[in-house]
């Protein structure tokens, strides 16, 4: 298997633990307290760390001396929270269990955009790498597909305990194969040679440099709408008289999100911050008509559309990120752009709760209504001021891309 072959079974079964958790979490809690909400409580600490953790774990990745070890060892970590919680929740004291999920959640800014950060190391630049981040991008997707369905087979069979063991497993492969990528070493007059960036630089390159502003500023707003779909898909399903059917509509946009990573997001021949726009344009337009249909099937289908829309978004964003980041700050950028999509996800959990009593459809509409100003934003953001005569911008080191000139199609 080549290096990228190994770095996408990787990405697959890491990110298949971290899709999983959320689910896994809530069930073991309500099997052994009584009490989904102590299971939202040590949610929450496994997920509020990823903003917090993002810059530490970019700056330390950047700055580590044994990539390998460190790729591994935050791996190792995230696999050994996730099987200590599923020994002590409900088990042990409350406070335990939440430093125990906090710590774990600090190792998730590495499983998702600290991951994607490798693939340009393993990619030669061009359209090869933007179909390549295609791929990487469908990891997400699938792993969104079939993990929930996995702890939820394993927890009908027996019980949500051997569903944690699933994911720790899984997490724990996804550790063995990080440790056989090709890491290599680092380039002479890389950025490990010259002054270290700080921890405040990737935040500075996401806000300085207009391409990673535009993607990041738009991406999380609308996932401030995507982290209230699930509880609100579950409210619509029940005022169209289908109390079960909220898991269906989620798995009809995360099918329908993996179709779409692997079709229209391996199109390199479009530029990726137009790429942004229709995705997040299309996404709206379709999670709004699906608020007025009168039956699930069609809601469902209307879903399904949505994610397709949604599914080149991540290709798109992964491309922007690889292209414009600075060398010396590129994992940062990756895992804090992530770490904020992920804050922004629960902070839209958190607000559909207190909305929860307001009719579905209105809450869905409001969701819609963030894709589409999300659409707007990074077009405003985006949009290309005249720059003084030879200015350029601080792009990536040797990359083709300058703000001098359009990007050709295909290029990366």
């Amino acid at each position: 298997m080549s290096g990228f072959g190994r770095y996408l079974a990787a990405a697959l079964a890491a990110r298949f633990a971290s899709e999983g958790m959320g689910m896994a979490v809530v069930l073991l809690a309500l099997e052994r307290t009584g009490s989904a909400s102590y299971g939202a409580f040590v949610l929450t600490a496994w997920l509020a760390p990823h903003v917090l953790a993002a810059p530490l774990a970019g700056a330390a990745a950047a700055r580590a001396r044994r990539p390998r070890l460190f790729h591994v060892g935050a791996l190792a970590g995230f696999t050994a929270a996730v099987a200590a919680l599923a020994l002590l929740l409900g088990r042990a004291p409350m406070p335990l269990v939440l430093a125990v999920a906090a710590l774990g959640g600090s190792c998730g800014p590495m499983v998702t955009g600290g991951l994607s950060s490798l693939v340009t190391g393993l990619v030669p630049a061009g359209a090869g790498r933007d179909r390549a981040y295609g791929w990487d991008a469908s990891t997400y997707n699938g792993a969104s597909v079939t993990a929930p369905a996995a702890v939820s087979l394993a927890t009908a069979l027996g019980s949500a305990a051997p569903a944690m063991a699933v994911l720790a497993v899984s997490g724990a492969l996804a550790a063995a194969l990080a440790a056989t990528l090709p890491y290599g070493a680092p380039a002479a007059g890389g950025p490990q040679d010259g002054p270290r960036a700080g921890l405040g630089a990737g935040l500075a390159a996401l806000w300085r440099v207009r391409e990673l502003r535009a993607v990041t500023s738009a991406t999380t707003l609308a996932f401030v709408g995507i982290g209230s779909l699930t509880t609100t898909s579950v409210l619509l399903a029940a005022g169209l008289g289908s109390p079960g059917a909220g898991g269906v509509l989620m798995t009809a946009f995360a099918v329908g999100a993996l179709v779409g990573s692997l079709t229209l997001g391996r199109m390199t021949a479009v530029e990726p911050g137009r790429l942004v726009r229709w995705a997040l344009a299309g996404t709206g337009a379709a999670l709004a008509a699906a608020a007025f249909t009168p039956s699930v099937a069609a809601t469902a289908a209307l879903f399904a559309v949505a994610g397709v829309c949604d599914g080149p978004l991540l290709t798109a964003t992964l491309r922007i990120r690889s292209e414009h980041a600075p060398d010396a700050v590129r994992t940062q950028v990756f895992t804090l752009g992530a770490g904020l999509k992920v804050t922004a996800a629960s902070a839209g959990a958190a607000l559909v709760g207190f909305a929860a009593d307001a009719p579905a459809w209105t809450l869905l509409t409001g969701i819609a209504g963030l894709q589409l100003a999300a659409a707007l934003l990074h077009a405003l953001t985006a949009a290309r001021k005249p720059a003084p005569a030879g200015a350029v911008t601080g792009l990536s080191a040797g990359s083709p891309t300058t703000a001098a000139g359009r990007r050709s199609p295909g290029a990366p």
